[in-house]
């Protein structure tokens, strides 16, 4: 599976999705306060959203779902 980040992060409210790239399914949408609490907990680098190093961006991705997934199962 092939996946695409799409981050705006230089706007007032800032958010990154990762979409699917066949379908353009939006798989995960984080928002400001959870790009916020990623970068805190030391998760995310906004740096490496420009890496072009296949396991640093997997390595990111995984994250970024897992992050993503345990708050949607949040009440």
């Amino acid at each position: 599976m092939t996946y695409l980040i799409d981050a705006w992060l230089d706007r007032p409210q800032p958010y990154l999705r990762i979409l699917h790239r066949d379908s353009g399914q939006v798989c995960v949408q984080l928002e400001a306060q959870a790009l916020a609490d990623l970068q805190e907990q030391g998760d995310l680098d906004l740096a490496s959203l420009t890496s072009n190093e296949p396991q640093s961006l997997k390595e990111l991705l995984r994250t970024l779902f897992l992050y993503g997934y345990a708050q949607a199962l949040r009440p």
